[in-house]
């Protein structure tokens, strides 16, 4: 089975084309699996083959994994397993699929965490000095805000890949899809500004550089969010996602179109999307609540 894995993984890089970071995910979830079938079978029987997986094999793997996680991160381990017999299938190494009969557990309800439009503004005006490093993460802040982009995906950016002249930046997502997203006005100010700082730098270099020169990790830019956070005296645990939960949520607000939105965010599902429906509808009903005379409470 541990070849059959192997081979696996092989397929969802070549052929697939999957980032690195989900080829690791999937490894990492069926060598778990495959550590518990381990644990269930005689292994005096012979080596464990696919073949020796059933469905009640299945069902007892999901009852320990509801004893330590969510259901969303079961689903997305069962989901590793499935993709993973369906790909054996096809390559005719199994007759039957038995993670095809297994149900997902139902996704508990998920609402993304964001910051006020007064939060946000907080957050970037906190990083205002000429220090150079403060300039960088002016930079950083605002692009978050005006392109909604992952943390992964700026992290990723090289010079040329923003054309401060158009208001464009040119982002390759999930799936190694590209996207092109409007920087704001005030963003293109603090990139240049940043860039300028730089000395001009080559078009092939990357965007964003820590004090060694190097490009600048999706790790140190959560760590660096949080001091600002810190210096905004803001104090909700916010990370570079919601950022980009607090752009689709504001631009939903201010009245864009639910399609527009999927298209900046490189959502290939709309329904991936819809939950900041969600997100502006609480919201409006909170104020609903506090504001409308017949809705409040009496004291």
């Amino acid at each position: 089975m541990d070849r059959s894995i192997d081979r696996f993984c092989c397929y969802l890089e070549i052929e697939r084309n999957l980032s690195v970071h989900t080829l690791r995910a999937y490894r990492h979830d069926l060598l778990e699996f495959l550590r518990f079938v381990k644990s269930q079978t005689d292994t005096d029987a012979g080596p464990v083959t696919p073949e020796r997986v059933d469905v009640l094999l299945l069902r007892r793997y999901l009852a320990r994994l509801h004893k330590r996680n969510c259901r969303t991160t079961i689903g997305r381990k069962l989901s590793a397993i499935r993709s993973f017999f369906r790909y054996l299938v096809r390559q005719g190494a199994l007759q039957v699929n038995p993670a095809e009969t297994v149900a997902t557990p139902r996704r508990e309800r998920y609402l993304p965490k964001v910051l006020t439009v007064d939060e946000m503004f907080a957050l970037i005006q906190a990083a205002a000095s000429d220090e150079p490093l403060t300039v960088r993460d002016r930079a950083i802040l605002e692009l978050f805000y005006s392109s909604g982009l992952r943390v992964g995906e700026l992290a990723a950016l090289d010079v040329g890949h923003v054309d401060l002249v158009e208001g464009l930046v040119r982002v390759r997502g999930k799936g190694d899809k590209e996207r092109i997203v409007p920087v704001g006005r005030m963003a293109r100010q603090a990139l240049d500004r940043y860039l300028v700082a730089r000395g001009a730098p080559r078009q092939d270099q990357p965007l964003f550089l820590n004090y060694r020169g190097e490009r600048l990790s999706a790790r140190s830019i959560e760590r660096n969010l949080k001091k600002w956070l810190l210096h905004a005296g803001i104090l909700k645990d916010a990370s570079p996602h919601a950022l980009r939960h607090s752009f689709a949520t504001h631009l939903l607000d201010g009245g864009a179109d639910l399609r527009a939105i999927q298209e900046l965010l490189g959502h290939a599902s709309l329904s991936t999307t819809q939950k900041y429906t969600q997100v502006s509808l609480d919201r409006l009903m909170d104020v609903y609540d506090r504001a409308h005379p017949r809705s409040r409470g009496k004291s």
